[in-house]
This record gives C-alpha cells, sequence and structure tokens, in this order.
C-alpha cells in the first residue's frame, strides 16, 4: 500500500517502524473509507469517544496547506485516526493558504466524516507563518501540534511528542533518515549549521514542523512576519521556554510538488536569521516586583 493511505492503528510495520497497514482496513472508524462513528469504541481498545466532539478541545493539530489537493485527505484521516488513539477531545484545523487547486473543496467533502475537521482560508498565499499564525488564533486546544500537509510527516509520532510535554514547554522533532533529494538534505543541514552557529543554539532540525508545545507560549508569536515559523525554537527560548527534543519519521513525498528550492528558502532565511539575532541581543525578560504599601 501506498504511504498516502496508511493508517497509523495499524499493527503492523516496516523497518524504519512506521505504521504499514492498509488505511481503509486498519482504522474500524473508517470501515469502507467512509468515517464510521458507529464503530464500537472497543474496536480500539479506548472508551467512546464521540462525547469529546462536544467538549471543549485539548489538542489542537494545526496543519497549514498550500495547493496540496492530491494529498491533503488521507493526510487529514491519518491525523484523525491517531487523535481517536490518544482518547482526548481534538481538533484539527487546516489552513488553507490561497490555494488555487482544489484543496479547499477536498475539505469541504472531508467534514462530512470528520467532525473534528475545521477550516481557514486566508484570501490569498501569504506563507507558511501567517498560515500557522492564523490557526494559532482560533484553535482552542491548550496543547498545539503543527505538521505538513504533503504527507511526509507522520502523524503516528505524535502521541511521542505530546508525551514529552510532562517536562518541557516545546517538543521539536528531528528527521533521522530523510526522504529527500540530495540537495534538499545537504542544504538543510548546511542551513541548521549556520543557524545554530548565528542565533547560539543547538537545535538539529529547525525545518521540520513536526512540533508540539503549549498553546500560552504561541499566541504572543509574531506569526506575521513571513518566514519566522523557522525560528519558533528560537523565539520560545527568548521567553524562557523549555526545549526538548525527539527523533521522528519522514517519508517521501507520493503526491503534489514541492513548494521550495534550496536558493530561494535561504535567500529568505538570510535575512530573517540577522533579524531574529537581533531580537536575541535586543530582548530583556520582564518580571516585576510588586511592592506592598505599608501602613
Amino acid at each position: 500500500a501506498s504511504i498516502a493511505s496508511m493508517c497509523p492503528r495499524g499493527e503492523s510495520k516496516d523497518g524504519s517502524g512506521s505504521t504499514c497497514a492498509p488505511f481503509r482496513t486498519a482504522c474500524p472508524h473508517h470501515a469502507g473509507g467512509r468515517w464510521n462513528r458507529s464503530a464500537p469504541a472497543s474496536a480500539m481498545n479506548m472508551p467512546d469517544a464521540r462525547p469529546s466532539e462536544f467538549r471543549r478541545p485539548t489538542l489542537s493539530v494545526l496543519v497549514p496547506a498550500f495547493n496540496e489537493a492530491d494529498c491533503i485527505a488521507s493526510v487529514v484521516r491519518e491525523i484523525a485516526c491517531v487523535l481517536h488513539g490518544l482518547a482526548q477531545p481534538s481538533e484539527i484545523i487546516v489552513v488553507d493558504d490561497g490555494s488555487t487547486d482544489d484543496t479547499v473543496l477536498r475539505l469541504q467533502a472531508l467534514q462530512a466524516e470528520i467532525a473534528e475537521l475545521k477550516i481557514l482560508r486566508l484570501p490569498r498565499n501569504s506563507g507558511q507563518s501567517a498560515a500557522l499564525g492564523a490557526a494559532f488564533q482560533v484553535a482552542q486546544g491548550g496543547i498545539f501540534i503543527t505538521l505538513d500537509a504533503d504527507g511526509q510527516n507522520d502523524p503516528a509520532d505524535v502521541p511521542a511528542l505530546v508525551a514529552q510535554l510532562d517536562h518541557c514547554d516545546l517538543c521539536c522533532g528531528y528527521r533521522t533518515r530523510r526522504q529527500d533529494i540530495w540537495s534538499k538534505r545537504i542544504g538543510s543541514r548546511l542551513a541548521n549549521a549556520i543557524r545554530n552557529l548565528v542565533l547560539r543554539e543547538k537545535i538539529r532540525d529547525t525545518g521540520c514542523t513536526l512540533k508540539a508545545f503549549r498553546a500560552g507560549w504561541a499566541r504572543t508569536l509574531p506569526m506575521q512576519f513571513r518566514g519566522l515559523h523557522r525560528f519558533i525554537p528560537a523565539l520560545m527560548a527568548m521567553a524562557g521556554a523549555r526545549i526538548a527534543e525527539i527523533p521522528v519519521h519522514h517519508r517521501p513525498r507520493t503526491a503534489g510538488e514541492s513548494k521550495y528550492t534550496n536558493w530561494g528558502r535561504l535567500r529568505e532565511t538570510l535575512w530573517d536569521l540577522w533579524a531574529v539575532r537581533w531580537m536575541q541581543t535586543r530582548h530583556r525578560t520582564i518580571q516585576p516586583e510588586l511592592i506592598q504599601w505599608k501602613h
């Protein structure tokens, strides 16, 4: 079966540790290819999750998407299966970043199957930072999880990321076996090395969108500035957030097209890098002490 059709509720695994059972048979909530709300909760060894649709979510999965009509449906279905396995009230927010293909139509069709799915749309393509910023504004969960819409991030890694938040504020995934062409892998390693040198940090893979963090740290991030999504760890660290990293799976793109080139991303990132470094040098932590009037 293709990666685009996998469901993380499957039992079989391949050599990389990713789940491999065919999507339509592995998850009882997707019997026959549609979201089956009558599936017994015991089929997934968890309490009946249906009432969670009417409770305030504790987890918000945020997915920026631009021209991903060919793969967005399978990605959202995978995410939904993972969230049902966690048995917590949750929501999936996909932000369409001004797509010119059928991404929004595919998402609207999915809402009949997946009640947790919410769709936001930006009127024009504004970039991943703006798309995530829009999601931060409307998401209701106490924990945010971000991942790409192209199917290369594995939703099965979400539980491990969330578990790390017991002792940190932000958990970043880093791709141990990247399934990209060699030029992208080399470009990413070079970019991470330069970024860590300038910002004096040790983040292994700042380009990996797969992250989990407490919502309170995200609401004040300056996501209206294009490109700053690549510096979420640095911006949170300035505010005092505790940061952890864990290895995550990475999968080859099976549909759609990549939205950037090494040169295009490098050209933008260099300016952003110096801007964030300037913010670091000018940042001050404000911790006022209230002085009580003595009678």
